[in-house]
């Protein structure tokens, strides 16, 4: 039953938007790191996004049901009920703002409840309407990172704005690959994503588009002054890789194995962004 409950808040998406976070973080000390304040971002982030993606799990319950990837998810079949999850995740929630208030800052809090309302409510409303609906859960995705950024910084500034930009961009790609892989799934389930409702050709051209505007924001760090020329080296390189890949999407004989090599990809790309600008300070 602990697993289920484990299994329950997504730790994929709780680690994988804490490595973010802890990038933005360092990118915003500049070797100085307060370890209270981080200690109290990391714990105060993690629950707030598990919350999240309890909650989550209680309201997709109906689409959920009609996908073989997510037809065994406890809430689907009855190991844990919807009154349980609820209060799983509202506790969880709480304990992750009130980290974030008493040991943070109130714009720390801000960013993280903008991420939790995007995600548990209008990104739940909006994947379910049409194709924009990707656009509106980039939002949460992007605020860990924001939320690292400013718990230290205190303020939003033009490389808070980058950083959110860079985040939102980075996950169309990475969710419009998810997508074509999984077409068949979201058809079922009637969520109404790109390469569903145009066909994967548009979603590649949108990839394509995508890419080439995260090689422009990425690098726009360095122009502004955040970032050192070896993460521009660096991440315009991996950025002209990631595109050459999409590129090739067009041409592809089958899709679903080409949109999983772009989307394991992306993680690259992603793995490698935060681990430059986490070490930026001792980079040339």
């Amino acid at each position: 039953m602990l697993k289920a409950y484990y299994r329950l808040t997504k730790p994929g998406i709780i680690y994988g938007n804490l490595v973010s976070a802890v990038a933005g973080f360092l990118l915003a000390s500049r070797g100085h790191v307060d370890l209270g304040l981080f200690a109290a971002m990391v714990a105060g982030t993690a629950l707030v996004i598990a919350s999240g993606c309890v909650l989550n799990n209680y309201t997709d319950r109906d689409v959920d049901q009609k996908m073989a990837r997510t037809r065994q998810r406890a809430l689907v079949c009855g190991t844990i009920s919807g009154f349980s999850a609820l209060a799983y995740g509202t506790v969880l929630g709480v304990l992750g703002f009130a980290a974030l208030v008493l040991f943070t800052n109130p714009l720390t809090v801000l960013v993280g409840a903008i991420g939790f309302v995007d995600y548990v409510v209008f990104y739940a409303i909006a994947k379910r309407l049409g194709p924009a609906g990707t656009i509106v859960g980039s939002i949460s995705g992007a605020t860990p990172l924001v939320a690292g950024y400013v718990a230290v910084t205190d303020r939003i500034d033009a490389g808070a704005v980058l950083l959110f930009l860079i985040m939102v961009i980075w996950q169309m790609p990475h969710f419009y690959a998810i997508a074509i892989f999984r077409l068949k799934d979201y058809a079922a389930a009637g969520l109404p994503v790109l390469p569903v409702k145009k066909g994967a050709r548009a979603a590649k051209i949108s990839i394509i588009a995508y890419i080439g505007a995260y090689i422009v924001a990425a690098t726009a760090l360095t122009a502004f002054g955040y970032t050192g020329y070896t993460y521009a080296l660096v991440m315009a390189g991996v950025g002209l890789a990631w595109l050459h890949k999409a590129l090739g999407g067009l041409a592809a004989k089958d899709d679903a194995v080409w949109a999983r090599k772009l989307f394991g990809f992306s993680l690259i790309v992603l793995l490698t962004f935060c681990a430059m600008i986490a070490a930026d300070t001792w980079l040339p």
